[in-house]
């Protein structure tokens, strides 16, 4: 499997359309109110509108009552759920594994013993920190480089200048950024994202990913 790579933080419906011309694979929206990135209902149809065909959309909750997610899932028709809260694995049976994409703070060993109990089809390892998500800090390379081997995208800090550091050290199926590629607080620069889909690519491709 090539390398995955993900934009996410999208807030407005150029950013989209620009993020998957130069080559994203998935698009992350956020619907988590305490989220700088949050998005409406009509300001996510206006972004989804935008990614086209192949492309897929994430619709990223944290701690959101099952209900909610249903009512997003079918009315936005997103392609993935990611769990970026405290969600408990048995909650969520009712999704399909493969259309889970489970966050785990990442601060020790520990840490990732706590995705043992999900059937998620994809994992994203991110900073541990007392806010969910959206610190920009960078995740522990060496701890997630010597975890156990399940699909995962690496996320926490990065940007043009060290992901391809990250996909070295990590050898993940795939990338997630947010705010490493943008000009202002939820505004992507197309030229920092196609910087940093150039370096990913070409550093998976180094290591025949």
């Amino acid at each position: 499997m090539s390398l995955l790579v993900k934009i996410c933080g999208i807030t407005r419906p150029e950013d989209a359309e620009h993020a998957a011309a130069a080559g994203a694979d998935l698009i992350g929206l956020n619907f988590w109110r305490g989220s700088k990135r949050f998005v409406e209902d009509k300001q996510a149809r206006e972004i989804i509108a935008a990614i086209p065909t192949g492309v897929l959309r994430v619709g990223v909750f944290v701690n959101a009552h099952p209900l909610v997610i249903t009512e997003t899932l079918e009315e936005l028709k997103l392609d993935r759920v990611q769990l970026h809260g405290d969600e408990m694995a048995a909650s969520w049976t009712w999704l399909r594994p493969e259309q889970i994409i489970r966050t785990i703070r990442v601060r020790d060993e520990a840490s990732l013993k706590d995705a043992l109990g999900w059937q998620a089809s994809l994992f994203l390892y991110d900073a541990h920190t007392e806010e969910y998500g959206g610190s920009g800090q960078q995740a522990p390379w060496e701890v997630v480089g010597a975890g156990p081997r399940r699909p995962f995208l690496i996320a926490g800090g990065l940007n043009p200048g060290n992901v391809a550091e990250a996909i070295v050290a990590t050898r993940p199926d795939g990338v997630d950024v947010s705010s490493g590629v943008e000009s202002a607080r939820g505004v992507k620069d197309i030229r920092k994202v196609r910087a940093f889909i150039k370096q990913a690519r070409a550093a998976a491709a180094r290591l025949k990913m």
